[in-house]
């Protein structure tokens, strides 16, 4: 397989990008810094595929991050978005799509009573803690060191995903203050969430209860349970962020699939079916809080936005219980091969060393010899060899998410022949690593 990758076009696009956009880039992942090159400029996609200004053709697992579980252009809901589209784009006016889709959600996903849509998951999160606090009357907030709930202020604190492939520690800017109100405990730590639920009153914990924003890290036995079980005991909400694994994984969510249920849940992507779309959603006493039904502000101008409803309605519509059969086929296929491709690389016996972890719908490749629990286990990972080989599957027409801090996203759109070229990709590109420092 050649590895060779024309980006002209790109590499003009950012110069100039340089010049009108903070970092040439309207988030910060996509500059590919943390992969050690320039970012990659888009023309189209379709199906499972990326298309760039320089006619370089990609296998795509970064599918715009989670939304497009049925890959890009899906005739379906392009059909749903140009439909709403000709009737208007934005009303600023309740619509019969958006209590559609608040049913279907309260029907896919136990403990949704009530709905309340925003435009981004940063804004979900930041509402639902609003309710949170409201709601027990106490402030302190719980999270994980490395699970990115947006960025808010105050959930800044130990987050993954960019902040965790630009390594900074916090974001200038935070105020003392609202970073002070988070308390921040390692992920798959009993006792150190026991020690702080013990120690502080709590208005919430919250928790993706499949983190995969410092890569993919599911709980280990027995650790959501704790997570419910701790809020109970204290008087806290338990607020669940499936923002991605939220009808990715599962009907019904990482929920569905792990058996643990939150106070409050926060989904995105999916949702919106590849546009700006989110919501927080939970018991109807607690959602009754918010205005108008209660004293709890949010508002959005484009939330509900009639695009962003068609495209979710759309979405969820084909996610049936053999859609999500094939999606976990095509997940355990590419994993499998993936882990093979690497056992058959690297100096020693044993392959290039790395851990394959997988649910439906979502994987991560980690450059470790060991097993990654923890946020401080993906940062030991080996983030140049993990860099290097990102930019060999870019040259050999595969798109990986450029950090070892975010997840791959399978989709349904990939086809056999896609994989197949995938893991021919990613065996080169295992095979053109040095070998790794301990086996020097």
């Amino acid at each position: 397989m050649t590895a060779s990758l024309t980006d002209t076009r790109s590499a003009e696009l950012y110069r100039r990008a340089l010049e009108l956009i903070p970092g040439g880039v309207n988030s910060p992942v996509r500059a590919m810094r943390a992969i050690g090159r320039e970012p990659i400029f888009i023309a189209r996609g379709e199906g499972a595929e990326l298309f760039d200004v320089d006619a370089n053709r990609f296998v795509d697992y970064v599918c715009s991050w989670g939304p497009l579980i049925h890959g890009h252009a899906h005739p379906h809901v392009l059909a749903a978005v140009a439909a709403a589209a000709a009737r208007g784009t934005s009303f600023g006016a309740p619509t019969a799509a958006e209590v559609e889709l608040a049913g279907e959600v309260a029907r896919r996903m136990e403990g949704v009573e009530m709905l309340r849509m925003t435009s981004s998951g940063t804004e979900a999160a930041m509402t639902a803690v609003r309710l949170a606090r409201a709601a027990t009357g106490r402030e302190p907030i719980l999270k994980f060191a490395g699970a990115y709930h947006g960025h808010s202020d105050g959930l800044l604190a130990q987050a993954g995903s960019g902040l965790a492939t630009q390594g900074l520690p916090a974001s200038p800017g935070v105020p003392a203050s609202a970073a002070a109100g988070t308390i921040v405990v390692p992920w798959n730590d009993p006792e150190a969430l026991i020690a702080a639920t013990e120690r502080h009153e709590l208005a919430a914990i919250i928790a993706e209860p499949l983190p995969a924003n410092m890569g993919l890290v599911p709980p280990r036995a027995g650790f959501l349970e704790l997570l419910r079980e701790r809020a109970d005991a204290s008087g806290a909400l338990l607020i669940l962020d499936e923002v991605i694994s939220g009808f990715r994984v599962a009907r019904g969510g990482a929920q569905e699939l792990l058996g643990v249920q939150g106070d409050l849940v926060i989904m995105g992507k999916v949702i919106g079916g590849g546009l700006p779309a989110a919501a927080v959603g939970g018991r109807a006493e607690l959602m009754r809080m918010l205005a108008p039904a209660g004293e709890v502000y949010q508002a959005g101008t484009l939330s509900g936005n009639p695009l962003a409803v068609a495209a979710g309605l759309a979405t969820l519509e084909l996610l049936d219980e053999s859609a999500y059969l094939r999606l976990g086929a095509i997940t355990a296929r590419l994993a499998d091969g993936l882990r093979e491709a690497a056992e058959g690389a690297g100096g020693g016996a044993g392959g290039y060393p790395v851990q394959i972890v997988h649910e439906p719908g979502l994987l991560t490749v980690f450059f470790s010899a060991g097993p990654v629990s923890s946020f401080a286990d993906a940062q030991a990972c080996d983030l140049d060899a993990h860099a290097r080989w990102c930019r060999e599957l870019l040259a050999r027409g595969v798109y990986p998410p450029p950090s070892q801090f975010e997840t791959w996203f399978p989709s349904l759109a990939h086809t056999a022949d896609q994989l197949e070229r995938t893991l021919e990709a990613a065996a080169a590109a295992f095979a053109s690593l040095p070998e790794p420092a301990s086996e020097r």
